[in-house]
């Protein structure tokens, strides 16, 4: 059997290890919540965008332990108990997801598992490699594809992905985020969507002249035509024969005169000028398309700068953008006789501080502009009053909002129910085209690059007012053991 075939143990040991006292301890039925969420917007964004549903998704439904992987942890010094309540795991509890695609913000809950200690335990890790990779992927190109306006953005990223297996994922989510099509054949196989991909600086290598190169690309491909001219000289090489196919072999052949792509150089200057000399050469329809480490800021730059665009290739600032900050999985409760007892974690740094007990999520539309107004995060069983409401920024309780004429939505849907999928989890294009629906629902000032505006996450009253008691209370147990 291949290795890859059964992926629990993608699982850090100390889940396991903690799971032998549970077990030693008889606490392996204990139910207990779980949240997974993040602590700050990744890239210096206004925003993240969740994702990574499918993995987690998939994960799930194989979740089991085979003689291989038992064996393995034998060695490991695994008690026999703990490998006999292994040999018949499967995940029996209740998963809350945020849907892939839709905008999210730091200590919401985005996940919320509740099941018994080990089950919950043992998933931890996975749940947030699927999250953290996936929605960070996801937001990177939505940053990218939103600086570049109406001009179309490839996802050219597998190579400059940490692995075969992520590649795939990064591609995927890659569209998600709204990129028009991927370079990566094997998530156009896997997913459906848009394939492209064109030529290399080593194609026009192999012949004895760019001309030539170009010439037999042609031939080859004649209404798909988009020739690299950075290899040697851009402008007095590369576009020079770029033209001379255009205008001697396919255009005269009846086909469209396609298109140039710049990989190095000024790209401002460079695509100014190639579009100047296109124009003046009749090839008013020929496209330029840049690639070469493009970000959302170089992209925005260049834009500025009045740089002649039509399309972008992106492919190192979406399959390996910065690490997802402070993406984690807490205890947020347990379970005792029916009853939830919170639980919270303390720090001093305050970011770190959790906030306790099983909950909700909601969004506020405004009427008029179905744009996102704020959030609130509630307590499961809370009754909230949804006729009128003022927000107020729990970090910074100056910022406040109240808001009227108004519409509320639940964020979390039921992903499983009692070891159950319940979801029935959209085609990619569906998720696609619903991250871009959701987007346009943010105000420009979240979504700006630089120095965005800090949208509200609210905590109800009664979330409030159980986080502060149960910081005082331990505060208050902490200044007594030091008297």
């Amino acid at each position: 059997m291949n290795k890859r075939d059964n992926l629990t143990l993608v699982s850090d040991q100390y889940e396991y290890t903690m799971s032998q006292v549970y077990l030693d301890n008889e606490m392996q039925e204990t139910k207990v919540v779980f949240d997974v969420f993040y602590r700050v917007n990744p890239l210096n964004s206004g925003y993240s965008i969740a994702a990574g549903l499918d993995e987690i998704i998939d994960y799930i439904k194989n979740f089991r332990i085979g003689e291989n992987e038992k064996e393995f942890l034998r060695k490991l010094g695994f008690k026999e108990n703990m490998l006999n309540y292994l040999k018949n795991l499967k995940f029996t509890g209740d998963i809350w997801a945020i849907p892939d695609g839709t905008m999210i913000f730091p200590n919401e809950p985005i996940i919320t598992v509740r099941a018994n200690a080990i089950e919950a335990q043992i998933i931890e890790t996975a749940l947030l490699a699927a999250f953290n990779h996936a929605s960070l992927i996801t937001t990177a190109t939505k940053r990218i594809v939103n600086e570049a306006g109406p001009r179309a953005v490839m996802e050219f990223g597998a190579r400059r992905s940490s692995g075969i297996y992520t590649s795939v994922d990064s591609s995927k989510y890659g569209y998600l985020g709204g990129c028009s099509g991927t370079s990566n054949l094997q998530t156009g196989y896997e997913e459906g969507c848009k394939t492209l991909g064109t030529m290399a600086h080593s194609f026009i290598e192999m012949f004895d002249s760019e001309y030539e190169a170009f010439l037999a690309y042609a031939k080859t491909y004649p209404d798909s035509s988009v020739f690299l001219i950075d290899t040697y000289d851009t402008l007095r090489s590369g576009l020079p024969n770029a033209i001379r196919v255009m205008k001697e072999y396919l255009i005269p052949n009846g086909h469209k005169p396609g298109g140039i792509r710049i990989d190095s150089g000024d790209l401002a200057y460079l695509t100014k000028e190639a579009r100047k000399i296109l124009d003046d050469e009749g090839l008013q329809d020929a496209t330029i398309c840049v690639s070469n480490g493009l970000k959302a800021e170089t992209i925005r730059d260049l834009i500025q700068q009045g740089a002649c665009i039509d399309s972008f290739g992106v492919g190192d600032n979406i399959a390996s953008p910065m690490a997802l900050q402070g993406g984690v999985y807490k205890l947020v409760a347990t379970v005792k006789n029916g009853e939830y007892i919170p639980k919270i974690k303390l720090s001093n740094d305050p970011i770190k501080t959790t906030n306790p007990g099983f909950k909700n999520v909601y969004r506020f539309y405004d009427k008029n502009t179905g744009k996102a107004i704020g959030d609130v995060i509630t307590l499961h069983n809370e009754i909230v009053d949804f006729n009128g409401y003022t927000l107020i920024d729990p970090i910074h309780p100056e910022r406040q909002k109240e808001i009227k004429n108004y519409t509320v939505r639940k964020l979390q849907v039921p992903i499983f129910e009692g070891g159950e999928l319940v979801y029935n989890q959209p085609s990619l294009m569906e998720r696609r085209d619903y991250c871009i629906s959701e987007f346009e629902t943010l105000y420009p000032e979240i979504t700006r690059l630089m120095n965005p505006e800090k949208y509200i996450v609210d905590l109800s009253e009664d979330l409030l007012e159980l986080k502060t008691n149960m910081i005082n209370s331990h505060t208050e147990s902490v200044r007594k053991l030091r008297r």
